[in-house]
């Protein structure tokens, strides 16, 4: 259900040129049992040493660097979070942010960073969740409650 989920999210926002991001990992398997299996990302490309993911219609490339890869984090204070960088995610609609929340929860995958509601009654305003691959790399996914307001200019305070 969540991979259909995921392929509607990638024709819901078909319109932005897709990027290409790649990110260590300590193991393909772990990385493919993660994102293959946990978040159903479609698994294109691969070798030994790297995996080619479909991330909502972006590239997301997972190189194996070697068992003792960690990612290392730093934190920024966004509206009283205390958010990892670096981080990747993509954003989803509202349906799809709740559904996957659940399934992470279900998997008993620790949250950096709760489900919850952002920027509140702000132009931002957006639910977001953090969480970790099983490399220690930080991800967010988000659902912006207006749409129209993802790339919306607003100054914080």
């Amino acid at each position: 259900m969540l991979a259909a989920g995921i392929r509607e999210a990638a024709r819901h926002y078909s319109s932005v040129a897709p990027f290409h991001i790649a990110v260590p990992v300590h193991n393909l398997k772990a990385a493919q049992a993660f994102y293959g299996g946990l978040l159903g990302f479609v698994e294109g490309r691969s070798s030994k040493q790297w995996q080619d993911y479909n991330m909502l219609g972006h590239q997301l490339v997972v190189h194996e660097v070697g068992p003792t890869y960690k990612g290392i984090d730093y934190h920024n204070p966004v509206d009283m979070d205390d958010v990892p960088v670096p981080h990747m995610g993509v954003c989803l609609t509202v349906e799809q942010f709740h559904e996957l929340a659940k399934k992470v929860q279900s998997k008993n995958i620790p949250f950096i960073v709760e489900p919850h509601l952002r920027f509140q009654g702000r132009p931002g305003e957006q639910w977001t969740m953090f969480f970790k691959d099983p490399s220690g790399n930080n991800l967010e996914f988000k659902a912006m409650v207006n749409e129209a307001n993802l790339f919306a200019k607003y100054v914080e305070e």
